[in-house]
């Protein structure tokens, strides 16, 4: 008798589509998919999420919209995120701050980077700039170096950044800690707010990515003092690398960003793999690689399992340059 009243129970529900939408494969069926970014409007991670989500929608057959989330490095954007029900309505662009570094910078953060989430593509990795602005004193690093040793006593030179916890500050910390130069870093909530001090001269300077500092150098807004990659960026060919400088401790200087799509843990997997398939369609598109060239940007192709080992990899990292450079949440 309990058996077939299983039975009768099961024939009920599919009779009814009691079961989930993504069981039936019928994902999405024209709900409203909400990609959230956990910056302010004109970072990065916006700038990417909004050149994503129509083409996306348009692929899906439903509304993307972006829901920007800012706070603490990404953190309160992303724990939103990982708290969202798995059922393939909430993506989140996921960055190097929110997915690799604030693990190791804030004692009580309310998800885990790695097993909250599900990777679902990485956009794209890129060096950030050193930029001042555009009446500055400063030319080189060197110049920033010096000003900053003169000015100790007052915390040196300010530097602004999207958040503590971002490659922005993780940048600056890394300099001030190679270079043995003290900094005084100014948070901001996203990059945006954050560079328009830098062009308004409130303060001296800011690391930040090319996606963002790219369009002020261009427009001479903003003088770009070095880039933080291995080698000089073609976008930026007369623009030293940090390691150039030849100013001790130096040389092996490296600090590259990156950007990704996550979902919630728990997301089934066909719908991962579809949107996995489609925003890499969007991403390939001749006018997509143009434009994250042109950002500074080198595109990136990994299934979602390597963009899992990537990121692992990126945690460990950061987590030893957190100990050692004794960062602090501010």
């Amino acid at each position: 008798m309990q058996r077939r009243t299983l039975v009768q129970s099961a024939i009920a529900s599919l009779a009814t589509g009691a079961l989930p939408a993504f069981a039936q494969g019928a994902w999405p069926t024209g709900k409203t998919i909400t990609y959230i970014v956990p910056f302010p409007a004109g970072g990065t991670t916006d700038v990417l999420a909004r050149l994503i989500a129509q083409q996306l929608g348009t692929a899906l057959g439903t509304s993307v919209i972006i829901d920007n989330k800012g706070g603490a490095g990404g953190s309160v954007g992303s724990e939103i995120a990982a708290r969202a029900a798995p059922d393939g309505y909430t993506m989140l662009g996921g960055t190097i701050s929110s997915h690799a570094i604030n693990v190791s910078l804030y004692p009580k953060l309310g998800y885990d980077p790695q097993k909250s989430f599900a990777p679902v593509t990485l956009i794209g990795t890129n060096p950030v700039v050193l930029v001042v602005n555009q009446a500055s004193p400063y030319k080189t690093l060197k110049d920033v170096i010096d000003a900053s040793k003169a000015k100790a006593g007052s915390g040196g030179l300010s530097s602004a950044s999207a958040g503590t916890g971002t490659s922005q500050h993780l940048a600056l910390e890394l300099l001030a800690y190679k270079s043995g130069v003290k900094f005084t870093h100014i948070p901001y909530k996203g990059s945006g707010p954050a560079i328009q001090d830098v062009i308004g001269g409130q303060v001296d300077m800011m690391f930040d990515t090319t996606v963002v500092a790219g369009p002020h150098i261009q427009s001479g807004k903003l003088r770009a003092i070095a880039v933080t990659s291995a080698k000089r960026l073609p976008s930026m060919p007369d623009v030293p690398t940090v390691a150039e400088s030849g100013i001790n401790g130096l040389k092996d200087f490296e600090v590259v960003s990156w950007q990704a799509i996550f979902v919630p843990a728990g997301t089934p997997a066909p719908v991962i793999d579809r949107l996995h398939a489609e925003i890499r369609k969007i991403l390939a598109k001749p006018d997509m690689q143009e434009k994250l060239t042109s950002f500074g940007m080198a595109p990136a192709d990994m299934t979602t399992a390597q963009i899992a080992s990537f990121q692992k990899a990126e945690v460990d990292k950061w987590a030893a340059v957190i100990k050692a450079a004794n960062i602090k949440p501010e």
